[in-house]
């Protein structure tokens, strides 16, 4: 025997073997059909018998195996079903001569046959036959189990007939002796007389019965026969079928045990009204049958328990078996089934070590030359039975065997697609999964350079199948998952293999469906490169869009009744984690960075990375990137414009390496550091872009808001002067620009600004709106320096009047004089420059014009952009009022402001006042200038906001109202200065120089006071005219200005005349007369109301003539402050009468 059956089981000992076949021209298809329906009455309960019988069926069948019958009864093939095909009545007798002619290749041995004719119809279809069935078709075979049935029965009844046939003690008759093909020649010319021959055949013979025994159902007796044949065996050496006798007990003992089988087949064996107890089948476990487990009711059992081997004794009872096999050559094919026979049992047991022994024995027996063919198939066979035993690797490692040697070079046509499907199967073994996600799970198993040596294989026989695809799909997988353990050369070599595969079929991210059902998932390059960080941008700080706030919007977002939930903590913090807190624009172009590291020894390029998204349709824009062997991390930026709103997803990135295409998930990245992956997308938005009139400025404005300025300008101004800025505003987006905001934010800064340092009006630029996209428009901004004129320092000489009468001067002109610096006062200029006190140090201010501005979908949804432009200015000394005094006029609402103004510039400047003449002053000159003002009533300017508030600061709002008395007096002094060689000019403030004297000094008393003579207001230089001797009116009128009631008031009237020269005359008793009484009396005055007291004077003699009005001191008027009663000083010139 020379074809083994790798298949075969211990409970094969009990069947019978039928060989079906076809005669004739049969398809494939209808063949296995009936072939199929065949198997299934793979046992049979017999009738009028509790015995079983069992049918082991086979299409092909070596007839030289068939020649080991009487060695093994279950090698014998007893039965024989044929199928044809036969249409026409003529084509029957050639077919029928065909059946017996099958018949005569196993006539030796066949019990019954039969033939099935499908497609015969007619006389000859209904002739009874009684091994021939006839069926119309083979959709219309119905009864053809029923014909099995009926054969196995007739098979069983020749069966039977051989058992006891065999059985029966026949002393007289001499006992043939049964031989194995190789024994014929070997028992020529022996003594048949003798004991030894005898007992041979003796022995032989009893183990044949037991065999039939065994076939027919009969287990009991079956034991007993290969009891007794083993004892006359081993008396006689006969060790070939002492080893099977041994073999045919192991069998019969594993039926009773493992009544399941040990084929893999569950419930193959399970019996339906057999002779084995219930129980049996309970006992279906390593160790667990021993005499306990036998029912002592039924004596079937106890003489079955006394014959049957243990499981321990089954597998001693093999080994000594195999031992016997393996003294004859011949017997390498029995030897090599029993062991595979008591593997199957020892794996049952989970007796794993010994059945590698047996497994390592069957490795090494030496069988004929068998053909590659037959060496696949014991190959796969042994590492089927490696796997059934748990041993994966060593199952792994005889199936590539058998997968390269099903293209070995003997091979003519190498079976690539065979050695494919092998070495598939091999994986698992060596734990390996064509899975990349199994490689993330924790660290590496199995070994490395076998795995990487199967996978080399994998792409190599891919390749021979004429699969591109696949072999790229390998050797992407190789390249990815064993990166780790590829030396630097094999790297390279790797890397170019793919490229050269990938050059003709570029590597996808589709899956790949084998023909056997296998789905080879995609393979993501996500260590080349190696990403180990993914943080989303938000957009520059002009770009990025911003919430309207709105009181609805002030809501709480989780009603609770409780101050603190930990549930809603919890949730708050996960929603956290999973979005960011800043928006992208749809249309406009969104950033995320990728910290990123290349693994390989040489440059690695990258093409067409680009971001994965869900959520939101975005076009993500592809970026290339080369990155130096095994750089550091290095940041890379992708970019993308999502195309609508909504919550985008960043799921990934996609790239192209090495021709390979790769979506790489970042669920999927190990140990990868992202600070969250969802953003909301706001709708569309414009997009404004401002240039100015102004250089740029190479000062970055920091404010400490954190508000980030985009554009940065600046510009050098003298203080007091105004500059225009234009504003260009174009709409870069594409989104037409409806609504605009402008607003100022002067930055902190120790000098004191007076007035608006920006202004400007919108209203002209709006006008302009909607600006549609690439439009222009501008917008005018006033730039108004205006700093503190006052010198900090006492670096000039004070000015002396010196007996100098101001009021000898004309008063429409200014009062010059020039006054020089103080040498010993300056200090000499220092390495570091100007100090903060010098004059001319320059001053700086700095303010952020920020532009909100809003359009198209964002601005329905209430989002808007802020866009800032940094304004830096440098503020240089203009002109300095060192000295600021008054001096009183003629008239009571009236004063002189003296003015010293010193140029420090380097310039020529002059400075005028309004309804003054301008005042020339060279460079570092300081003059004197006279302005006369009109007092102020400074009860009519109206209060700031800031002085009704009831819980106002007192000391801050004393500092309010002088700041607006101060800007009332300098908008009626109006004083400006010019640079003629510069062509610059502004204005100078007083604003902050006046202190409380001067402002004392300018302003209107309370209580104002008129004196009118022949009712003419005399409160002016020119002096009242009237007669002498005519009685002159006096009238002194009293309006009160004040909160409260004043009076009454006694005035007296004192003429005198002035000399100019220092002394005045008071004795005018004689020359002016008063008509009445020269006291004057007032009453009490209510506020804002208004009274007069009359008189007269009688001049009895020409000249000029002064009147003095003094109040006479009381009670009441010591308490109102002096400066209420400030009458004005009259002037009466008395004249002759003319005729």
């Amino acid at each position: 025997m020379s074809v083994p059956d790798y298949m075969q089981c211990a409970e094969d000992h009990q069947t019978l073997l039928v060989v079906v076949q076809p005669v004739g021209i049969v398809s494939e298809e209808n063949f296995f059909r009936v072939y199929r329906r065949i198997c299934a009455v793979s046992q049979l309960s017999l009738r009028d018998s509790q015995r079983a019988l069992f049918i082991r069926y086979r299409h092909h069948y070596p007839p030289e195996n068939n020649e080991w019958g009487d060695f093994q009864t279950h090698r014998k093939v007893v039965g024989l079903v044929t199928v044809t095909d036969c249409c026409s009545a003529k084509d029957w007798p050639q077919t029928f001569e065909k059946f017996h002619a099958q018949k005569e290749m196993y006539g030796s041995t066949l019990y019954d046959s039969r033939l099935f004719v499908f497609g015969l119809q007619g006389e000859v279809a209904e002739q009874p036959r009684p091994d021939v069935a006839f069926y119309p078709s083979y959709d219309d075979c119905d009864s053809l189990e029923k014909r099995i049935e009926d054969f196995i029965e007739s098979l069983f009844i020749v069966l039977e007939s051989k058992r006891l046939d065999r059985a029966t003690d026949k002393s007289g008759d001499k006992i043939p002796l049964l031989c194995v093909p190789f024994e014929k020649k070997d028992f020529v010319g022996l003594d048949t007389d003798s004991r030894h021959y005898k007992k041979r055949c003796q022995g032989r013979m009893r183990k044949h019965v037991g065999d039939l025994c065994l076939q027919a159902g009969m287990l009991q007796d079956s034991l007993v026969h290969y009891h007794m044949a083993v004892e006359l065996l081993r008396s006689v050496n006969d060790f070939l079928w002492l080893g099977a006798a041994l073999e045919g007990l192991c069998s019969a003992s594993v039926i009773y045990h493992y009544p399941g089988g040990t084929g893999g087949k569950a419930g193959a064996r399970r019996l339906q009204g057999s002779s084995l107890p219930v129980e049996a089948a309970n006992r279906h476990r390593p160790g667990a049958l021993t005499t306990n487990g036998i029912n002592p009711d039924t004596s079937a059992e106890i003489g079955r328990a006394k014959n049957c081997l243990s499981p321990e004794d089954i597998i001693d009872k093999y080994k000594e078996a195999i031992s016997y096999y393996s003294k004859y050559k011949n017997a390498g094919v029995i030897e090599l089934e029993a062991c595979v026979k008591a593997v199957r049992v020892l794996a049952i047991q989970k007796r794993s070590m010994e059945a590698s022994e047996f497994l390592q024995n069957a490795v090494y027996i030496n069988l004929r030359q068998l053909s590659e063919e037959e060496k696949i198939q014991r190959y796969s066979i042994l590492s089927e039975l490696y796997e059934l035993i748990g041993f994966h690797r060593k199952s792994a490692f005889f199936k590539r065997v058998a997968a390269m040697q099903c293209v070995a070079p003997s091979i003519a046509e190498p079976g690539w697609r065979a050695c494919y499907k092998l070495l598939l199967e091999t994986l698992p073994g060596y734990s390996l999964s064509l899975d990349p996600k199994d490689f993330n799970k924790g660290t590496h198993r199995g070994w490395a350079a076998v795995q990487m040596r199967l996978l080399h294989e994998l792409v190599y026989a891919s390749r021979r199948m004429g699969n591109p695809a696949l072999s790229v799909r390998h050797l992407s997988f190789l390249l990815q998952t064993m990166l780790d353990f590829l030396s630097d050369q094999e790297k390279k070599d790797v890397t170019q293999s793919l490229e050269n595969y990938t050059s003709k079929c570029p590597g996808t991210m589709e899956l790949i469906t084998l023909p056997d059902g296998l789905v080879l998932p995609p393979v993501p390059f996500t260590k080349l490169p190696i990403v180990k960080c993914v943080k989303l941008l938000s957009l520059p700080a002009s770009l990025r869009p911003q919430k309207m706030k709105s009181l609805l919007d002030q809501s709480v977002p989780v009603k609770s009744p409780f101050i603190y939930s930990p549930i809603i903590a919890h949730s708050r913090g996960e929603e956290k984690t999973k979005k960011i807190d800043f928006q992208w624009v749809q249309g406009d172009v969104c950033e995320v960075q990728l910290m990123v590291y290349n693994p390989m020894p040489f440059e690695l390029r990258v093409e067409n990375m680009g971001l994965l998204t869900s959520g939101v349709e975005f076009e993500a824009l592809p970026a290339a990137l080369s990155l130096p062997a095994e750089s550091g991390l290095y940041p890379v930026t992708l970019v993308g414009v999502p195309q609508t709103t909504g919550t985008i997803t960043v799921n990934g990135y996609r790239t192209t390496v090495f021709g390979v295409f790769s979506d790489c998930l970042l669920e999927n990245l190990p140990g990868i550091k992202t600070s969250g992956s969802s953003v909301e997308v706001t709708p569309a938005l414009p997009r404004l872009q401002i240039s100015t009139s102004l250089p740029r400025s190479a000062h970055s404005l920091q404010p400490s808001s954190g508000d980030e300025v985009s554009t940065n300008v600046s510009v050098q101004l003298y203080n007091g002067e105004t500059q225009q800025l234009i504003v260009t505003l174009e709409n870069i987006g594409m989104e037409p620009l409806e609504t605009l905001e402008v607003t100022s934010r002067v930055l902190p800064t120790k000098e004191k600004v007076f007035g608006d340092f920006l202004s400007w009006k919108l209203e002209e630029t709006l006008a302009q709106f909607p600006l549609q996209p690439g439009k222009v428009a501008t917008l005018a901004i006033s730039i108004k320096a205006k700093l503190d004129f006052s010198c900090q320092e006492n670096l000039l000489q004070d000015l002396s009047d010196d007996g100098i009468s101001v009021s000898g001067l004309p008063l429409s002109s200014p009062f010059r004089q020039v006054v020089r610096p103080r040498m010993d006062n300056r200090s000499a200029p220092g390495p570091e420059g100007s100090k903060a006190g010098d004059p001319s140090h320059l001053k700086t201010l700095e303010a952020i014009l920020n532009f909100k501005y809003s359009g198209g979908p964002g601005n329905t949804e209430g989002y808007y952009r802020n866009l800032s432009l940094g304004l830096h200015v440098e503020v240089e000394p203009s002109v300095f009022f060192t000295r600021v005094s008054t001096l009183p006029a003629t008239s009571t609402r009236q004063c002189h402001l003296l003015l010293d103004v010193f140029n420090s510039t380097e310039h020529e400047l002059t400075v005028s006042a309004r309804r003054n003449e301008e005042l020339i002053l060279h460079a570092g000159e300081c003059q004197r200038m006279a302005i006369q003002v009109d007092k102020f009533n400074f009860e009519n300017i109206p209060e700031s906001p800031g002085e009704k508030g009831h819980f106002a600061n007192p000391r801050q709002l004393e500092e309010e109202r002088q700041e607006a008395r101060g800007l009332e007096i300098n908008s009626k002094l109006d004083i400006r200065w010019r640079i003629p060689s510069l062509k610059r000019s502004g204005e100078a403030s007083v604003e902050g120089l006046l202190n409380q004297l001067v402002l004392e000094h300018l302003q209107l008393a309370p209580l104002q006071w008129d004196v009118l003579v022949d009712g003419q207001l005399c409160d002016c230089e020119t002096a009242a005219a009237c007669p002498v001797g005519d009685p002159v009116r006096l009238e002194v009128r009293l309006t009160n200005r004040s909160p409260r009631s004043v009076g009454p008031f006694a005035l007296t009237v004192v003429p005198y005349q002035d000399h100019q020269n220092g002394v005045r005359n008071y004795d005018l008793q004689d020359t002016v007369s008063f008509v009445g009484s020269s006291t004057f009396h007032l009453g009490t005055v209510r506020p804002s109301e208004q009274s007069a007291c009359l008189g007269a004077l009688l001049f009895l003699y020409t000249g000029d003539f002064f009147l003095h009005i003094r109040f006479q001191e009381d009670s009441r008027s010591k308490e109102l402050p002096p400066s209420w009663f400030c009458l004005p000083s009259v002037h009466v010139r008395a004249l002759e009468v003319q005729a």
